[in-house]
């Protein structure tokens, strides 16, 4: 929960914050909606460990990655699945595999399908890839495969990857890296290295080049990839539709989950200014963003004695037609409590609002709304998942 007591001594702050939460879970503005506002259909079923979804602009298909390397286009009608063939060899151990998918803001004119996924060196060390390949839907197959862009070092571990990828209005490809679990927390963190691209959010053109624009371009300690740092997992990247604006959200360590609205240079804290606390011993090893001049505060939070965290996933701005009530609010899967978060946004006020689909036991990995309808779909991460649908109440 977003501090409001910035001002007050920290055991006040405290004391505040804790009375804050415990409220906010039982006052009406934080509800489970009720099922006469929504209904649930399952469009398509058996999906292993699905990653992401995308929609086929002018078409009633999408695409779904799974995590272990698999590529399907599925009919939003009928459900029925397809397999895409030529996707890229991943590193599918831990959080590793194929990961997020993005279509060319032209297709299909430029026929490029952009991926994320987990790839292995000679040595079995693995790292995050973004990649482009032609995308056919006729023939059902990839085409073409270009690696856009390897995340370095390679690191022995199968975890925090990110990683989420789009684009930007201006037709910049992004895509986030995670800190691969290090625990090595103060300023030598690869979160804290311009040096690595780890722990970031990575700015590319669409080709792969490097935007003469990115913040740290002519700094030679610097990746020229990177346009924001400080960072531990981003799972989800969202841009605003009306402002352009780039949106994330991560993981903390212990909670401290963030959402943040992404600034060009931008360090966001991670680990020498967060909420978070050391899951090894429950101690703060850092100081609070807010204590931090050097560091960008996010726009939403959850503290260590928050009594759940939002361990966050995928990530979508609300604007359609089936929910008009709901626009502008962000979508936001939730892993470990297993529902779908809604927030209301005013600027870069942020609060949570709605807990949509609690009570199913889906760790909600992805969501997107529909162009054409506005309705809702996501995917839960299992080995035996569904692909659903949310839409108003008949």
């Amino acid at each position: 929960m977003k501090s409001r007591f910035p001002s007050l001594p920290r055991r006040f702050f405290r004391m505040a914050l804790s009375l804050a939460c415990a409220t906010a879970l039982t006052l009406p503005a934080m509800h489970a909606a009720s099922a006469s506002d929504y209904e649930v259909e399952i469009v398509s079923e058996g999906l292993v460990h699905p990653w992401a979804i995308s929609f086929v602009p002018d078409s009633r298909l999408m695409l779904v990655t799974e995590r272990p390397g698999n590529l399907h286009v599925i009919n939003r009608d009928s459900g029925e699945a397809a397999p895409i063939s030529g996707t890229p060899d991943v590193h599918a151990r831990g959080q590793g595999g194929l990961l997020d998918i993005a279509l060319h803001p032209d297709f299909p004119e430029e026929d490029w399908l952009y991926m994320t996924w987990a790839g292995a060196n000679d040595e079995g060390l693995s790292t995050t890839y973004a990649g482009r390949a032609r995308l056919d839907l006729e023939a059902q197959r990839l085409s073409d495969l270009e690696i856009l862009y390897i995340a370095r070092p390679y690191l022995d571990s199968n975890a925090h990857y990110g990683s989420r990828i789009v684009f930007d209005h201006d037709g910049h490809v992004y895509f986030s890296t995670g800190d691969r679990n290090s625990k090595d927390f103060g300023p030598q963190h690869y979160s804290q290295d311009l040096g690595n691209d780890l722990g970031a959010i990575l700015r590319l053109n669409a080709d792969g080049s490097i935007p003469r624009d990115n913040p740290f371009i002519d700094d030679p300690g610097a990746q020229d990839a990177i346009f924001s740092f400080g960072h531990r997992n981003p799972q989800g990247l969202a841009v605003h539709p009306q402002t352009g604006e780039l949106w994330e959200n991560e993981h903390g360590e212990n909670n401290g989950d963030e959402i943040n609205v992404i600034e060009a240079g931008g360090n966001f804290g991670w680990p020498i200014a967060t909420w978070a606390v050391d899951y090894r011993t429950g101690e703060r090893f850092a100081p609070t963003p807010p204590e931090n001049p050097a560091t960008i505060e996010p726009v939403y939070y959850w503290e260590p004695d928050h009594p759940e965290g939002f361990p966050p996933s995928g990530m979508a701005f609300y604007f359609g037609e089936a929910f008009p009530e709901w626009e502008g609010d962000i979508l936001m899967g939730n892993l470990a409590h297993r529902y779908l978060g809604r927030f209301s946004v005013d600027g870069h006020d942020v609060e949570q609002v709605d807990r949509l689909l609690e009570g199913r036991g889906w760790r909600i990995r992805d969501v997107a709304v529909a162009p054409d309808d506005g309705f809702i779909y996501v995917i839960a991460d299992a080995p035996d998942a569904p692909l659903a649908r949310i839409r108003p109440s008949r």
